[in-house]
């Protein structure tokens, strides 16, 4: 069953029908070499050519009685072909046929997804550079902290989406790899020429080495990354969740007409699509640890993978692709609220400035930071339990004034220092 999320390209990609398609193609391709290697006649390779069609559902019919999905490919194709036929799959083992597929799935699956991470790095990049110098209050562990920027709360994550970008890309060498030799991948009865042919034809790369199967490291390094990505997803979307809340609201995933948020409270606009996705990552790193299972397989192989991998390679696929274009879209169309983020900054009183006035007494005034630190959270837990601004406490203060004159202490709580340098951060970031 094709899930609600599959989007159409990916789900091409995956489908049973593209699958079926490159069974065909690399059965065909091995054939063309067996023909120069002077194993096949020419005009056996030209009828199967002329007569080889896939269907489906006379397939679906076989695999019913033998319970073997390529043993019923090659009857159906035998069924269609004729006596020709025998020249197909000659020394090959089924694996061949079907991690070679796999390979080739791979290559357009990541060629989509690469694809959507290169929009979505469009849109952070272009919202980082918006919103560059509107202040934010930054938080840890959910506390005020110091201001920040929320163009650098964004350039931060266009960062590490483009290290994301980069590890995908640094994996699909070692994805994009096949095998055309033989049932415990010693090429017994099949030449390596035919491996070398057949790779070439499809764009890949053979293995150096294989046992009956493509080694599953390379699988698990696909879904790995994948739950990686997905992962980087969920801390964004975490976020936008975070700054939605009513009591934060400094941003808001778009809300379309007609859209309701509850069925029993019509004032609600619930951040639906980020909860979608921080839901789906959680699938998709689960998939991740399913991959790291199929590494150890029992001698050449065995088929432990071969079921789950049916699931977790597209299902993996299909969601990462599906959050990308949600996730792009919600940045696309993110409502963003400064009079808010700027009122949020306020309510902290000025706490945010401890640190700057701690330094201050630390190297102007000379005290230890044990004694600077002390005179600070003094007035600070003050200015918690009194609302009352920490300036002004401080100014109070006889035994901070005495050391540090006033026109130090308000030249010290001036908010441009925590953006000094925010320029230099997009240089480092976006060149």
């Amino acid at each position: 069953m094709i899930p609600r999320y599959a989007l159409p390209e990916m789900e091409a990609v995956w489908s049973v029908d593209r699958k079926l398609e490159h069974w065909l193609a690399i059965e065909i391709s091995a054939c063309e070499a067996m023909v120069e290697l002077k194993l096949v006649p020419a005009e056996s390779l030209q009828a199967i050519i002329d007569h080889a069609s896939i269907n489906r559902e006379r397939m679906e019919e076989i695999e019913e009685v033998v319970h073997h999905d390529v043993i019923a490919f090659l009857t159906m194709l035998s069924d269609k072909i004729g006596p020709e036929a025998r020249f197909l799959h000659l020394g090959l083992t089924s694996s061949d046929v079907l991690d070679t597929t796999t390979a080739l799935q791979f290559k357009d699956s990541c060629r989509l997804i690469l694809d959507q991470i290169d929009l979505f790095l469009e849109s952070l990049k272009k919202q980082a550079f918006r919103y560059r110098d509107t202040p934010i209050m930054g938080r840890s562990h959910g506390i005020h902290a110091e201001p920040t920027t929320f163009g650098l709360k964004v350039a931060l994550w266009f960062d590490e989406m483009k290290r994301q970008r980069e590890r995908l890309s640094q994996t699909v060498p070692r994805l994009t790899v096949a095998k055309i030799s033989g049932p415990v991948g010693n090429y017994s009865l099949v030449d390596p020429y035919v491996e070398q042919y057949v790779c070439r034809k499809l764009g890949l790369e053979p293995a150096k080495i294989s046992s009956q199967i493509i080694q599953r490291d390379r699988h698990a390094e696909y879904l790995a990354v994948l739950a990686l990505i997905a992962s980087t997803l969920d801390k964004i979307a975490t976020e936008i969740r975070a700054l939605q809340k009513t009591e934060i609201r400094e941003v808001e995933e778009p809300f379309r007409k007609g859209q309701k948020g509850s069925s029993a409270m019509p004032h609600k606009r619930n951040p639906i699509i980020c909860e979608r996705i921080s839901g789906m990552a959680r699938l998709v790193r689960a998939h991740a640890q399913v991959g790291f299972e199929n590494v150890p397989l029992w001698h050449e192989r065995d088929i432990s993978h071969s079921s789950v991998e049916r699931m977790v390679l597209p299902d993996s696929s299909h969601l990462v692709y599906y959050m990308l274009r949600k996730l792009t879209n919600i940045m696309d169309n993110l409502t963003v609220f400064p009079d808010t983020m700027r009122r949020n900054i306020e309510i902290s009183h000025g706490l945010f400035f401890s640190q700057r006035l701690m330094l201050e007494l630390v190297l102007r005034a000379g005290k230890t930071r044990e004694q600077a630190y002390a005179l600070v959270q003094r007035n600070a837990l003050k200015s918690w339990e009194t609302k009352q601004e920490l300036r002004d406490l401080v100014l109070a203060d006889h035994e901070i004034t005495t050391v540090l004159p006033e026109a130090e202490i308000i030249k010290c709580l001036d908010m441009s220092i925590f953006f000094k340098h925010v320029d230099t951060i997009f240089q480092k970031v976006f060149g």
